[in-house]
């Protein structure tokens, strides 16, 4: 028999609808130490096929999906070139070459961005199959994500209003200010 799926559950879905009243927020932030300016997963209300439904989403900025795209890209190029490469971990290895694939990876990655091998544009994704409610993926152009930009995307989500755009972007790394 089938675990039903607890984000479509009546009794949670009233206690967000509650939690979501007394915050004065449509949207209710998953602690988590993932969360950054450029990515917060978070659960909001809305309708899937007519039933209302919890939505457990990840939304994050083009920039850091630019970057995990290039960085994925980079140690799948790592595993073909290095045989013994199983991904990064910060140990040297029993043949002491960390620091050699760790720089191929870097080169590679600042290579991608130079010649722009990787774009990536505006996207939301769901999961039907999510273990709680809905599972929702969505990516966004804009600087850093907040209160404001969550409660913006929820809103144009739920009204169906949400614009994605189709542009392809690339981008660079930030060059870390040096101290002196």
């Amino acid at each position: 028999m089938e675990k039903e799926n607890e984000g479509f559950l009546s009794t949670n879905i009233e206690g967000l609808k509650r939690e979501l009243e007394d915050a004065g927020k449509n949207f209710k932030l998953i602690p988590s130490e993932d969360n950054s300016d450029e990515f917060v997963n978070f659960y909001f209300l809305g309708m899937y096929e007519g039933r209302e439904v919890i939505y457990d989403a990840a939304l994050y900025t083009l920039r850091l999906h630019h970057s995990s795209e290039l960085y994925e890209l980079a140690e799948h190029e790592a595993a073909k070139k290095f045989a013994n490469f199983k991904g990064i971990s910060y140990d040297e290895d029993e043949n002491g070459n960390e620091e050699e694939i760790g720089w191929f990876i870097t080169e590679l990655i600042m290579e991608m961005e130079e010649e722009e091998t990787v774009k990536v544009q505006e996207f939301l994704d769901l999961d039907t199959f999510h273990d709680y409610g809905i599972g929702l993926d969505a990516s966004l152009n804009v600087e850093f994500i907040d209160d404001q930009v969550i409660s913006k995307f929820v809103k144009e989500f739920n009204n169906d209003t949400l614009i994605l755009d189709e542009t392809f972007y690339s981008f660079q790394s930030e060059e870390e200010p040096e101290e002196d």
